[in-house]
């Protein structure tokens, strides 16, 4: 048996958290990276393996091409773990419609965590997260899954998955980072964006009605040239500050 990870992760939040988990696992790792557009590929999943899916929470919801690019995916009836990443401030509607998704793909989905990481766009919540009591709290969860994916009896209570059908509706913060003086036109933020938002003969700026402002040109940036409005930055963590200033805690939910 292996593990699939199959991660939608812009920054690398995402990604950390998928990484702490399934090394506690000890076995063979597959990854599909679901933010390379690059790699969009139909795949089938050995039903003997197990998957675990990882995305971020952008607005409470999954992100569309997530999901899209998730559906070109048949899991094959193997069993399947699911995570949510948001920046402390809620993931709402997230893992129930990942949940939704998986199974739509032919998963079958027995746990699944929402845990915590630095938020992407206001780094000032969740700052450093995860950290180390993030890591031991994650790393107590994937023992308690091996029992699961395992077959053996587990000590943790059985959950339902929390959300609503039908789901939040989605939104957008708006916020389309644009390059600044020191951007040396190297291309990278073209190249990694999942969606194709910024063309390669104009690097300074995004297509706003492709950008899905996941941070991912800002992240790949060699020069750090490349921003949000700082106004509207803050002015959206003002508005936010009462909801994202308390630390916020992982949490683990077993199925059936």
């Amino acid at each position: 048996m292996k593990i699939v990870q199959i991660v939608f992760s812009p920054t690398g939040g995402t990604q950390k958290v998928a990484d702490i988990i399934t090394a506690e696992w000890g076995l063979p790792l597959e990854k599909i990276d679901l933010s390379d557009r690059n790699e969009e590929r139909t795949e089938v999943i050995e039903n003997e393996n197990t998957a675990l899916i990882a995305v971020p929470s952008f607005g409470g919801r999954v992100p569309e091409i997530a999901v899209r690019r998730l559906k070109k995916i048949s899991g094959n009836g193997a069993k399947c773990v699911l995570v949510c990443v948001y920046g402390n401030r809620a993931y709402e509607d997230t893992l129930i419609e990942l949940k939704d998704a998986a199974e739509e793909c032919g998963f079958n989905v027995i746990a699944a965590i929402a845990a915590v990481a630095e938020h992407s766009i206001m780094h000032q919540y969740a700052a450093g997260r995860p950290d180390e009591q993030d890591k031991k709290e994650l790393e107590d969860f994937a023992h308690i899954i091996l029992d699961k994916i395992e077959d053996r009896q587990i000590s943790a209570s059985v959950s339902e998955i929390p959300g609503n059908r039908p789901y939040k509706k989605a939104g957008s913060s708006g916020l389309v980072p644009k390059a600044d003086n020191s951007c040396v036109s190297c291309g990278l933020c073209a190249r990694n964006c999942p969606v194709g938002a910024i063309s390669k003969e104009n690097l300074k700026t995004a297509d706003s009605d492709k950008c899905i402002y996941c941070m991912r040109c800002a992240a790949k940036c060699p020069k750090n040239a490349r921003k949000v409005n700082s106004a509207m930055v803050a002015a959206a963590a003002l508005k936010m500050k009462k909801v994202c200033s308390g630390r916020k805690e992982n949490e683990l939910f077993v199925l059936k």
